[in-house]
């Protein structure tokens, strides 16, 4: 009987399930909007996506989720998720119960990572930083094919440290919702792509490199600055961490111009003479968080 990894990705505005066969291939995929009643909705509107895919493909799976937060090792329920009637909530543990058997929990970033490790971007290398870079910011950590979560579960997010080496005019940076000023992800995110270039209250940033290759100086300077800011927080990585490989996922991740440019100015900022660690836009797209959540079960 065939087997399969089921994947869910858990997201604020939609859940969507998918199932690999041995190949690592997709042999079901859907998605729905996600509730907005509740905590318990959301669980058995998650329930139900997997049954219904167990249905379709006539054989149960092993089960992974990614989600917007992470499990606190000190309390076992969710925090620091910006979907927050999950915060507080003892996410794994409850699934689990209700479909009977183990589910592996992770956050989204971390999925992203791991199917780029798997079978994406990374597949040939040991060590993978993945990097998403849209609505927020966040980033994961995989070594060998596997999630290095950390001690405190924080590993790889980058998003909430400061912009290093910050100039005159980028004191004392936005205030983001964690509390901090000058987070990255309010410089880097897509909302902070935006307002950087057309002031507070622009949130979306896609429009940018069209304006910018038509001629809008504005759009050019802000698209400017936000490869150097993302160069300056990728070489903070890279003298902590020095991934063999940085896989850049999320919204923004379909600007081509940063794999060109952003790799010419990280070398300026490492602590070291030469610095050839690759910098690729994903494989898998918006399929990777649903992926990597599959791939939490090991081969």
């Amino acid at each position: 009987m065939e087997r399969y990894r089921i994947g869910v990705d858990l997201g604020g505005t939609k859940i969507e399930v998918a199932a690999l066969n041995r190949d690592g291939e997709i042999a079901y995929r859907h998605r729905i909007a996600t509730p907005t009643e509740g905590y318990k909705y959301t669980l058995e509107a998650i329930a139900t996506l997997v049954e219904q895919a167990e249905a379709e493909l006539g054989a149960r799976g092993t089960v992974g989720m990614g989600i917007p937060g992470v499990i606190s090792p000190a309390t076992g329920v969710v925090k620091n998720a910006n979907s927050t009637l999950l915060n507080g909530h003892a996410l794994d543990r409850d699934i689990s119960a209700r479909l009977g058997r183990e589910v592996r929990v992770a956050n989204d970033a971390n999925c992203f990572a791991l199917s780029e490790a798997v079978d994406g971007a990374g597949k040939d290398s040991r060590v993978v930083f993945g990097v998403i870079i849209g609505t927020g910011c966040g980033g994961g950590i995989v070594i060998d094919r596997k999630v290095h979560d950390g001690r405190n579960r924080v590993a790889g997010e980058w998003g909430h440290t400061p912009l290093p080496w910050p100039r005159p005019e980028e004191y004392p940076g936005p205030l983001c919702w964690c509390g901090r000023r000058n987070c990255l992800e309010t410089l880097i995110s897509g909302p902070g792509l935006a307002a950087d270039c057309d002031g507070p209250g622009a949130r979306d940033a896609h429009s940018l490199p069209a304006r910018a290759a038509a001629g809008d100086a504005k759009a050019a300077a802000a698209l400017a600055r936000h490869a150097d800011r993302l160069a300056r927080g990728l070489a903070v990585v890279i003298d902590i961490l020095d991934p063999d490989v940085i896989v850049l996922g999320g919204g923004l991740s379909n600007m081509p111009h940063l794999t060109v440019e952003v790799p010419k100015l990280i070398p300026r900022h490492v602590f070291t003479d030469v610095v050839d660690t690759p910098i690729l836009r994903n494989v898998h797209g918006d399929a990777s968080g649903v992926r990597g959540a599959a791939w939490l079960w090991p081969e």
